[in-house]
């Protein structure tokens, strides 16, 4: 008896485990947007997970053994986390990989960004304006020389 009773808690214990997967997959899917082919994969995944470790764990803690009070753990331990955790830990969550995704958004910019438009606007004040600035008075330069040109040749015939 003690031992079923073991087994039970080991499998509520699944059970919540598998809640808390779910509820991950969720909040990946919330905080990442997708497209429809990738939640398909990632549904696969997960009953991948769960199919594995569900088979390890009955091998594991009850020799290979299916017994009803193992699937009543499960979906025990499935329904304490829903009822219980499920809320909060997506609401944590999300509000924890909006902050890692603001604080990397801004880290790319601070290390990134920001360097590229300093270096850029540099090279733009520094080497393209004066480039730009030469041309154009070398192009003015070049206009009057051949209006010149061209009033000599007139007058000289």
């Amino acid at each position: 008896m003690y031992n079923q009773a073991y087994i039970f808690v080991i499998f509520v214990l699944y059970g919540f485990l598998t809640g808390l997967l779910f509820d991950l997959f969720r909040v990946l899917r919330k905080s990442f947007k997708t497209p429809n082919f990738v939640t398909y994969i990632q549904d696969v995944i997960f009953w991948l997970i769960i199919g594995a470790t569900l088979l390890f764990t009955i091998f594991r803690f009850n020799d290979g053994e299916l017994r009803s009070y193992i699937f009543i753990g499960i979906a025990l331990g499935i329904l304490i986390y829903v009822l219980g955790f499920s809320k909060v830990f997506i609401k944590v969550s999300v509000r924890i990989i909006d902050t890692i995704k603001t604080f990397v958004k801004r880290t790319i910019y601070i290390v990134i960004i920001n360097p590229i438009k300093v270096i850029s606007n540099f090279l733009i004040k520094i080497i393209f304006k004066p480039i730009l600035f030469m041309t154009i008075k070398f192009k003015l330069i070049w206009e009057m020389a051949r209006k010149f040109i061209k009033s000599g040749r007139k007058t000289s015939k």
